[in-house]
């Protein structure tokens, strides 16, 4: 399905970015070893979730694109019965497979980005009737920092009878990010994109559990076991 999304950041933008450097402060050892256990279950999930973007189709640019990624905690959407984090009481579940963009610009123009989303979509067996209207959203934020804008779409899926997966793929047209200046590159920001989640999803999310989209089973591994 074909989206056209344009997005205003009227006084919100970026001329560029500078990280100032800061002075190294000492750490006590269990401030030092925190910080190395969140930095490797990061690094665990960039690995699980690196997100495939084969370019589409571009003009010639006046630098990089920006960077286009799912993010993490609203990567999966796991509908569980009465809050139950067990595989016989997933409802309906949905998944970001991958992302595919490309971008232009030239001159002072702003940047445009299109961008492709696959979604794996499943229905559970505490899924009620044979349809479901998941929401996702997509952003776009000054790297690594403020969300210049956001919007929300609505994507209705039909299950036919006995079946319980499907795919669809989203396009989305004209994601308009303007710049400052012929010097402010596309790098400067990031379109994320992600499920419309409830706390508690996205919680399940970060604790990287794991279940089949079907729930016939849970998955073997960091996943949660039937209670």
């Amino acid at each position: 399905m074909r989206r056209s999304l344009l997005l205003f950041a009227a006084g919100l933008i970026v001329a560029g970015s500078t990280i100032p450097e800061m002075a190294a402060a000492q750490r006590r050892p269990n401030d030092q070893q925190r910080q190395e256990q969140e930095a490797a279950k990061k690094k665990k999930r960039d690995s699980e979730w690196n997100d495939i973007q084969a370019p589409l189709p571009q003009l010639r640019n006046a630098g990089p694109c920006p960077y286009v990624k799912v993010l993490y905690d609203a990567a999966r959407y796991i509908d569980f019965k009465d809050e139950r984090e067990a595989s016989n009481a997933v409802g309906w579940s949905g998944e970001i497979q991958g992302i595919s963009a490309g971008c232009q610009y030239k001159d002072e123009e702003p940047i445009k980005v299109t961008m492709e989303v696959l979604f794996e979509l499943g229905k559970g067996p505490q899924a009620q009737g044979n349809s479901k209207t998941y929401r996702y959203w997509v952003a776009v934020t000054k790297r690594n920092e403020a969300v210049i804008a956001k919007q929300y779409f609505d994507l209705p899926v039909t299950f036919a009878p006995g079946q319980d997966r499907v795919y669809a793929t989203e396009t989305i047209n004209q994601i308009t990010i303007p710049r400052a200046s012929l010097t402010t590159s596309g790098a400067n920001f990031e379109v994320l994109v992600g499920f419309d989640v409830t706390p508690q999803m996205a919680a399940f999310n970060r604790d990287g559990k794991r279940f089949r989209l079907n729930a016939g089973q849970a998955v073997a591994g960091n996943s949660s076991e039937d209670k």
